[in-house]
């Protein structure tokens, strides 16, 4: 999605309700000019065609849509595209990288069999990397002991579910996916 030349032979401004931004999407760049009202979910999915993340609730409520934004996770259905200018975005499609092995907690969900029908699975792998590595920053969680010293922190079953307490499944895998993510943490 090019910019046009303006009269002078110059790049034309954006019109006024869109703006030019630059993304990195599972390590690739991507020039876009967005529409300031578009969330990063319909941007992934209509835009780059990833259709990884999923739209459940579409109110944030259900963590379907979960990816990283410069490895934190956010629910993408509620963050507008036009904010992430210059921001790193990984999807479920780009956790494993370059690689043809799949991300370790993406291996662990299938060794585990946690998921069912699967569309929360993109969501929850995505929720899974993120709260693991924000507990191996030392980040607590409402159930945290603030009595244990400050490092990492150790994720235990009632850890990983009040981490991934914002992600629903349906189907009621969360055994084993609380089992997955309790393999990886080790």
């Amino acid at each position: 999605m090019g910019s046009e030349l303006g009269p002078a032979g110059g790049t034309a401004a954006p019109p006024p309700h869109r703006s030019d931004l630059t993304l990195r999407v599972n390590g690739k760049p991507h020039t876009l000019s967005v529409d300031h009202r578009r969330v990063l979910l319909d941007l992934l999915r209509e835009d780059l065609d990833l259709t990884g993340a999923k739209k459940g609730c579409d109110h944030g409520q259900c963590g379907a849509c979960t990816v990283l934004v410069d490895g934190r996770r956010v629910n993408s259905c509620l963050l507008f595209a036009v904010v992430l200018d210059g921001c790193d975005v990984t999807t479920v499609e780009g956790l494993s990288g370059d690689g043809e092995e799949p991300h370790p907690l993406q291996r662990a969900f299938l060794e585990h069999d946690a998921f069912q029908c699967g569309y929360c699975t993109p969501g929850q792998i995505c929720s899974a990397v993120g709260a693991v590595a924000e507990a191996e920053a030392g980040h607590p969680s409402r159930v945290t002991d603030a009595r244990a010293p400050s490092g990492p922190v150790p994720l235990s079953r009632e850890e990983i579910r009040e981490r991934l307490s914002g992600n629903l499944c349906r189907c009621g895998a969360y055994p084993r996916i609380v089992d997955a993510v309790e393999d990886v943490s080790r």
